[in-house]
């Protein structure tokens, strides 16, 4: 009896330390995401202009990025913690508005992978959505977004070099 109550006990240990350490990773994440706040240029992978504003809102707890892409309409992305993962919302002038989910594997992430979890006003999944972001954190003053956008099965990546403007 001893043994069984020691055995579960050192799992249920486990499980809390797991959960624990999840949700640092995450906290460490998003404290990362929120030192971006501010102003980012830069280029994508066809050399046209890129800009960028991250603003952190609602008392800290959510990141509000703003992303114009040479050619294209403003699209907005709001982010937040959600347990052990970082969620973001995505509003596309396509007028579909994608949820993604990233679960940090460490809490010094490089980068974060957000995969898609569903999305409102998507007619189907052959319409052009925002499938992916890949945001990866070249040093303290660059990033690179990496954006998955899926049409009729089919991925098309949009890459942003950005630079962090100096005020």
């Amino acid at each position: 009896m001893r043994f069984l109550f020691r055995t579960a006990s050192i799992a249920v240990t486990l499980v809390i330390c797991g959960a624990v350490a999840a949700a640092t990773n995450s906290e460490a994440a998003f404290k990362k995401m929120q030192s971006l706040a501010g102003e980012w240029t830069g280029t994508d992978d066809h050399g046209m202009q890129v800009k960028s504003t991250f603003k952190l809102i609602v008392s800290d707890t959510t990141i509000m990025e703003s992303l114009a892409m040479s050619g294209m309409e403003e699209m907005v992305t709001f982010y937040h913690i959600d347990g052990n993962a970082i969620t973001l919302i995505h509003y596309c002038p396509t007028n579909n508005q994608p949820r993604m989910r990233a679960i940090p594997g460490s809490a010094d992430s490089k980068e974060l992978v957000f995969e898609f979890e569903g999305a409102a006003n998507l007619a189907s999944p052959a319409t052009g959505h925002q499938h992916k972001l890949t945001l990866h954190f070249d040093d303290a003053n660059h990033i690179t977004e990496t954006w998955v956008w899926r049409q009729n099965g089919k991925d098309t990546p949009m890459v942003a070099h950005l630079a962090r403007q100096k005020n």
